[in-house]
């Protein structure tokens, strides 16, 4: 609430407080002098303060207030709201929403009304870079050797033309000249012969090089990343426009423009707060995103996690959030962590550990005095790995490291104190290391970081896994294991075999053990700043200390993007990275596939002559015996730290405890200990150079904008100038016949079951995802406007279209309905006997006057949230759900869309009370309802059976009545 209304309405306006001289104000809950309070999780005081600020008595009342205050009772019992500081929407999810309001200043402006006053309740981000098909890339090639067999050829493929290329050669040399030692060609070997047999040519995208498939150069990746930007933009200008309009029409809606950055990203570099100030009122910034991976921002102190589109539809008109209070589990993190440990390798730990505790949509908060060695990054990827171990939230609650890594971002110093000033205030603000400060928590899962050490895997499968400290013991029994799995069966005299050999005029040894190839390879582990500055680092540290790799192991780096290039360089270690011979060759998948230039003859001729175990170290996710090389039979994943350190030791047969890398230039032993760069090392340089670079470069790009998005034409209308020839942007029915007045309850008479379903019917057979079929009634529509199955796009790409969409609703060809027997999108008109689409039925229904309901067995809307999972029933003329139990969420979606759902009594259902689903069927609406109010419904067949109406507050009711949330906003503002 806001508060430029009274202070004297406010039931909580003696909890306002001052801060910075008196000119904020803010809600402070220490002022309840309740003591339970400070016993709280701080994620919990964060829905406390939200509900002390929104308290208006309809959506938030004080009882939800009492009921959070006692948390330790209340858990996993009360219902309580939640109304987050902002909305996150990504583009897809994004549209109908902006559309539904739209077309609400459309009924606002028939009534008279300035149609100026419909905006978001809420502030809201709308990115419009989110998804990004990829038209072009590095090696577009279409045809190459296709180890998964089938057509290399995707002959459905996009309007992108073809132009053949050089086919890849099938004889000549291989790896090791004319040995045959390796299966991969050379670049130099000459194209097959036209006439011998062998896999078709290699086709290219128009306008990239002609490319080697083994021994790919990158083209200019600023000119891939234009052409996959211009594709898109042209290909989506119908809502880019409608997007722009939306950012000049709308008040509180803040639309990030094209080739800024995907959501998740800017939400972490750019719209995070800690805390937001509006009307002179401080308070905790937090969100709900239309994506899972929202709770990346709980890393930063932010309290946020993903929600589907009604929702967050629902929480920009003004609705809270609605959550059961959740369990909130402690992960308390004790102990140091391994100075060899990567974040990689903590991240995945702690990912593990909260998979096997079993934390399914439960709170986790960290707390204990390892938190503080994580930084900023750390935090925000474990925070980001919740779908993986299904929390709903992984919080950090602010602490000084939080305030390090905002110092590096966009915030000033007066910023910074009076976030650090408010946080103390309302005691949002953490010492990890004094435990006095420590909350109460349902229960306390604790993690011991030295536990954590880091691991490689190998030789032959990703999922065998072995400790560094274990790695010389483990690759000896792998010698003398018969072979299999891990085993190469090498009998003991050959154990010990030596194989001299020359490279470039020097004398070499190889033995089993020998690293040949070790490459830091284009993987998301890569993307993770802190292990590729380790690796740099390590580095760096290394040619210092006169170490050197030895000229014959092939290396390689090849980063993930660009980025990565440019905050290596910036923080000054690429150079040593080139020195000491991982020189970048480019961003693409590379050696992980096989891609890799041949092996030193000399190399490949000693491995032959000796049977040696030679070893390929990389830091990719995937590797198979052979797939780098047919002569290099161990092939170990590890981090880009350890990649380099093993190239460095040129053996994975070394105890880095105990046995030196290799002399100095003076002689002396090194140690991996003696140039492993520290956890706050690196921390430091991740935050110089890194973090800053990145924020600096989104600020730049957010400045200058996108010269597409700057020239692109949009209205400038305050409502917007529907074009009846768009198949992307359509004005729903969604406020037909809005009238002032509330209308009085009408009953249900005669309706007919559109469909007459079981158990576990979920959202994705109600609500349209995916391609359009070709065969299906959303295809026939399209058609009907010219356009070809080419240009269908996607159920997502067409969620602004109400017509598209509701012909989608139910299309799923899984869906069991019982009037057909098999699986389809079918349904049986009940008056002629026809079997149909169910939307041609229900067109029929509807042109007839004949109200529908849909019969349902348990758990009716289960699944991910969809937006248009209550939409679709709604303007296919769905009045009521009859179901034996459903999806709590999706119910509420229901209520949201004025749709009744309604639950058969406690061990009834259709077939107990011998229902065909052919009945015609009434329920008698009261004039006044109460929550979970009973309701008899009766058939046409003369039977009758009482309902449970699931609307669980007045609040529900009040919807209800309305029409559903979209017309009680309407009216609100009439």
């Amino acid at each position: 609430m806001a508060l430029t209304s009274p202070v004297k309405e406010h039931p909580y306006s003696h909890l306002i407080d001052t801060l910075k001289d008196g000119n904020l104000k803010f809600f402070n809950p220490l002022k309840l002098s309740d003591q339970r309070y400070d016993k709280l999780p701080l994620s919990i005081r964060v829905l406390l303060e939200a509900a002390i600020r929104w308290c208006d008595g309809f959506y938030t009342k004080q009882e939800d207030v009492q009921n959070i205050l006692d948390w330790q009772q209340q858990q996993n019992k009360a219902e309580v709201p939640f109304s987050p500081a902002r909305v996150l929407l990504q583009d897809f999810t994004g549209i109908p929403a902006m559309v539904d309001l739209a077309t609400m200043r459309d009924a606002v402006s028939k009534h008279g009304m300035d149609p100026g006053v419909v905006n978001p309740k809420c502030p809201t981000d709308l990115i419009v870079d989110h998804s990004l098909q990829i038209d072009y890339s590095k090696c577009a090639i279409q045809n190459a050797p296709n180890p998964g067999g089938g057509d290399g050829l995707n002959q459905s493929q996009g309007p992108s033309r073809l132009i053949p290329s050089r086919p890849p050669s099938r004889g000549g040399s291989h790896c090791g000249g004319q040995r045959s030692s390796c299966s991969k060609p050379a670049c130099s070997d000459p194209p097959a012969s036209s006439g011998q047999p062998g896999p078709p040519s290699v086709q290219q995208i128009e306008n990239t090089p002609l490319l080697c498939p083994f021994h790919m150069q990158p083209v200019s990746e600023h000119e891939i990343a234009f052409k996959n930007q211009e594709m898109e933009l042209n290909r989506n200008k119908e809502r880019l426009q409608f997007f722009k309009w939306c950012s000049k029409a709308f008040k509180n809606v803040n639309v990030i423009p094209p080739d800024v950055g995907a959501v998740h990203q800017v939400n972490l570099e750019y719209l995070s707060r800690v805390v937001q100030v509006s009307d002179g009122l401080i308070y905790p910034d937090s969100v709900v995103g239309t994506d899972s991976h929202t709770t990346m921002i709980n890393g930063l102190g932010i309290l946020g996690w993903g929600v589907g589109g009604i929702e967050s539809e629902a929480v920009m008109l003004g609705q809270p959030v609605s959550l059961t209070l959740p369990h909130v589990v402690g992960c308390k993190l004790v102990g140091s962590i391994n100075p060899l440990t990567t974040s990689i390798d903590i991240v995945l730990g702690i990912t593990k550990h909260l998979r096997q505790a079993g934390i399914a949509g439960k709170f986790v908060e960290f707390f204990g005095p390892g938190v503080s060695q994580l930084s900023a990054p750390d935090r925000t990827t474990i925070a980001n790995m919740c779908p993986e171990y299904n929390a709903t939230v992984s919080f950090f609650p602010v602490d000084q490291v939080t305030l390090k890594h905002f110092k590096k971002t966009h915030f000033s110093q007066e910023k910074l104190e009076l976030l650090e000033s408010y946080m103390k205030a309302v005691k949002l603000f953490r010492s990890y290391d004094d435990p006095s400060e420590d909350p109460e928590f349902s229960e306390v899962i604790e993690i011991n970081l030295s536990s954590m050490v880091p691991y490689v895997s190998g030789p032959k499968r990703p999922q065998d896994r072995v400790a560094v400290s274990n790695m010389k013991e483990d690759f000896q029994s792998c010698l003398d294991e018969k072979v299999g799995f891990k085993g190469f069966h090498i009998s003991k005299e050959k154990q010990e075999t030596r194989i001299p050999f020359l490279h470039c005029g020097q004398e070499y040894q190889l033995a089993h053990g020998s690293v040949v190839i070790a490459a830091v390879i284009s993987c998301t582990n890569n993307c993770n700043p802190s292990v590729m500055l380790t690796a740099g680092l390590l580095a760096k540290k290394a040619i210092e200390a006169g170490l050197v790799v030895k000229p014959y192991i092939q290396t390689s780096l090849a980063p993930g993007s660009g980025m990565v290039t440019h905050y290596l360089n910036t923080s000054g270690v690429l150079p040593y990275f080139s020195q000491l011979g991982f020189q970048v060759i480019g961003y693409g998948c590379a050696t992980c596939v096989g891609n890799k230039a041949p092996l030193p003859e000399a190399v490949v001729d000693a491995v032959k002559q000796g049977d040696l175990v030679a070893c390929g170290v990389l830091s990719g996710n995937r590797h198979f015996e052979g797939r780098l090389c047919d002569c290099v039979r161990a092939n170990y994943l590890a981090s880009p730290p350890l990649v380099v350190a093993y190239a460095i030791a040129g053996t994975v047969g070394i105890d880095f405890e105990k046995e030196p890398l290799g002399l100095s230039s003076d002689g002396k032993e090194v140690y991996l200990r003696d140039i492993w760069p520290s956890r706050e090392e690196v921390q430091q340089t991740e935050e110089d150079t890194v973090i800053s670079s990145i924020f600096k470069d989104l600020r730049g790009r957010m400045e200058k904008g996108n010269t597409f998005w700057n020239n692109l034409e949009s209205p400038d209308s305050v409502v917007f100038p529907w074009d009846h020839k768009s198949t992307y942007i359509r004005s729903p029915s969604f406020f037909s016949k809005l009238s002032k007045e509330v209308p009085p309850p009408q009953s249900i008479e005669n309706a007919h079951a559109l469909l007459f379903l079981g158990d576990k019917v979920t959202t994705d057979h109600i609500s349209p995802a995916g391609s359009i079929a070709r065969v299906s009634t959303a295809a026939k529509y399209l058609m009907s406007k010219r356009l070809t199955p080419r240009e269908f796009n996607s159920y997502g790409a067409r969620r602004g279209n109400d017509a598209v969409m509701t012909r989608g609703t139910f299309a799923s060809i899984k869906l069991q309905n019982r009037f057909i027997g098999k699986p389809g999108p079918k349904t049986l008109h009940i008056p002629s006997g026809q079997m149909l689409d169910v939307f041609e039925a229900a067109d029929r229904y509807q042109r007839d006057g004949v109200p529908l309901i849909i019969l349902a067995g348990k758990d009716y809307g289960s699944g991910n949230s969809r937006d248009w999972v209550a939409k679709g029933p709604y303007l296919l003329g769905v009045r009521a759900i009859i179901a034996e139990s459903f999806e709590k969420l999706h119910k509420n979606q229901l209520v949201g869309m004025g749709i009744m759902p309604l639950q058969f009594q406690s061990g009834q259902n259709a077939d107990s009370l011998e229902l065909n689903g052919k009945e015609r069927f009434s329920i008698v609406m009261p004039e006044s309802m109460s929550p979970r109010q009973q309701l008899t419904v009766k058939t046409s067949q003369g039977k009758s059976f009482l309902v449970t109406a699931l609307f669980d507050t007045e609040t529900d009711i009040v919807l209800f009545q309305h029409g559903g949330l979209l017309r009680y906003v309407a009216r609100t503002l009439l």
